[in-house]
């Protein structure tokens, strides 16, 4: 572990420093009074019993009774330990989770192009619970196995230096073997880690598009591919769980060669006259209090395994950095007017790809009713989508209001910006609370009006309960054309000064897309407003019409002009008029 990962696992306790106070001390008293017990006994076997005076059974009474005593407070001391400490656990284990998450939200779009959300749900569920409970099992196993170790050393030392010098000759060969095997079952854990958030991407990805599996018959594809994900996580679990019995069994056999060693070695001493039998039991407690701490190194082994691994993934998470941030100097941006500005633009995905955008000067004056038409893959979602900075440009620059957006921060530039993207995501929950998702603080009549003017309020009333009707994960209750609409009221109640709607009309019936067409033209007025649309009939009345190609703006102009010009507009436009 770095020096800085150290430091991050550390922190993890500092809000909790009295809880872990509490913990460790707990500790010390269980490992202490575990220490204390063999040393009562002995008193009794080997004081109190060899010699029978009057007050031998008050003194035995009285040792049974501190005893008693101790118990009770190994008892207390180890319910707060265990308590205490799953609490302490389960608290960094929230705080963990939150960190994770609220990372999550702030990696850029190209994070996710790359990953799968099955193995992202596995880094912020199963790795933090398996450090967290390495956190708080941690310390605890550290002090009770330290006191529990030494002090049992110096009470055996002291019986006896030939078989306490024996026992520990096993010490060596047992760490040996510990350090084989635990290197195999980190290993095997990473791979199984990996797995199974494999397993998860799988099922999830099964599960979201469970309506289009179901369409195509393809439930024996799903369930091939689900046995291979599973299989292959099973093979890595073979792998660890051999290692692992490798190294319980061992360990086990050890401990129990040493006690076997203790009692053999320890009859010959009594008989050689080196030892009596009172400090042969004191001598085999003591050394089942030794192989304690042994047992528990066996389980924190695996503990460690499993949390080391959890923390790993945890922070190669944790230590991305977002590609999109705000610059040192970034300003916020209240109110735009909406003017925005390509100036020799370029844009690619990944340095070895070619360029989507290339060499782009764009002016759009706020206000202006721009349309973006062209073949599918020419870059105009990308366009759209580096205005609010969800990619950053390669080369060139894009100004707002004669800002570059840079310079703005990231998230005052997108208030000022209504998205309503070509696929619709609407929340789990009511349809109020998704058409609240664009104004968190907006009151009902709000919502009610963003809904009027998406030609969403007449299905919604229809529905159940009206605004508080539940529906579903994404929306799978509503119509594709109800969703589409939810999704555009939402930028409604926004009102954003720039709006860029890619396909909004896409998914809505002839009469539902002539409604929304019109309050979208309504809201447009005094907006910059970008639409990428495939349907060129509901572009018509836009300002400016943009034809793109992979070249870049091949054609610009209203309709009628284009239309007069007979260029690429407008033979796509006959070609849609013949269909």
């Amino acid at each position: 572990m770095t020096l800085s990962r150290f430091k991050k696992f550390v922190s993890y306790y500092r809000p909790y420093r009295r809880w872990l106070l509490i913990d460790v001390a707990c500790a010390f008293v269980v490992a202490l009074t575990t220490l204390l017990l063999p040393l009562g006994a002995r008193y009794i076997t080997q004081n109190v019993l060899a010699e029978t005076t009057p007050d031998t059974l008050n003194q035995i009474y009285a040792m049974g009774a501190a005893m008693v005593g101790l118990v009770a407070l190994h008892t207390l001391s180890q319910y707060i330990v265990d308590y205490r400490g799953h609490s302490m656990g389960a608290l960094m284990e929230r705080d963990m989770r939150a960190e994770l998450f609220d990372h999550y939200q702030k990696l850029s779009f190209s994070f996710y192009d790359d990953q799968r959300t099955g193995q992202l749900m596995s880094r912020i569920t199963t790795d933090t619970f398996w450090f967290s409970e390495l956190c708080h099992h941690g310390p605890e196993d550290f002090v009770i196995s330290l006191l529990k170790f030494s002090g049992a050393f110096v009470i055996l030392i002291t019986i006896n230096v030939p078989l306490t010098l024996l026992v520990f000759a096993f010490l060596p060969i047992m760490a040996v073997y510990a350090f084989y095997f635990n290197s195999r079952m980190s290993k095997a854990l990473l791979a199984s880690r990996a797995r199974i958030g494999d397993v998860n991407a799988q099922v999830e990805d099964s599960l979201a598009g469970m309506r289009v599996v179901k369409s195509f018959t393809n439930e024996a594809v799903e369930q091939r591919k689900f046995r291979h994900e599973n299989n292959r996580f099973l093979d890595s679990r073979r792998l660890g769980y051999r290692s692992e019995a490798n190294y319980d069994a061992g360990m086990i056999g050890f401990t129990h060669l040493l006690t076997i060693a203790v009692v053999v070695f320890g009859a010959v001493a009594i008989v050689g006259g080196s030892l009596d039998l009172a400090d042969l039991l004191t001598y085999t407690l003591c050394v089942g209090i030794l192989v304690d701490p042994i047992k528990r190194a066996i389980n924190f082994t695996h503990l460690y395994q499993e949390g080391a691994t959890g923390f790993t993934r945890f922070m190669e998470i944790l230590e991305i950095e977002p590609d999109i941030q705000d610059a040192p100097n970034a300003r916020d941006l209240k109110h735009a007017r909406g003017d925005i500005e390509f100036r020799k633009v370029s844009f690619k995905y990944r340095a070895e790809h070619e360029d989507v955008v290339k060499n782009l000067s764009l002016t759009i004056p706020a206000g202006e009713y721009v349309a973006l038409v062209g073949t599918s893959g020419v870059g105009k979602t990308t366009l759209c989508s580096l205005i609010p900075r969800f990619y950053e440009v390669t080369s060139g620059e894009i100004l707002l209001d004669g800002i570059n957006i840079k310079d703005v921060k990231l998230r005052s530039l997108r208030q000022q910006i209504g998205v309503v993207q070509q696929d619709v995501y609407l929340f789990a929950g009511t349809v109020a609370e998704n058409i609240r998702y664009g104004k968190p603080d907006a009151t009902y009549d709000e919502i009610v009006m963003a809904a009027k003017r998406a030609n969403a309020h007449d299905f919604i009333m229809a529905l159940p309960d009206g605004y508080d009707t539940d529906i579903g994960q994404r929306g799978v209750k509503l119509s594709g054309g109800q969703k589409q609409r939810l999704s555009i009221a939402r930028v409604f109640l926004k009102d954003p000064p720039i709006l860029i709607l890619d396909e909004a009309t896409s998914s809505l019936d002839y009469e539902s897309e002539r409604a929304v067409q019109t309050s979208l033209e309504q809201l447009s007025e005094n907006r910059t407003t970008l639409v990428i649309a495939h349907r060129l009939s509901t572009v018509r009345h836009a300002h400016r019409i943009l034809v793109l190609t992979a070249d870049g703006i091949s054609e610009q102009g209203t309709h009628n002009e284009l239309i007069a010009r007979g260029g690429s507009y407008a033979r796509l436009y006959n070609l849609q008029l013949e269909i």
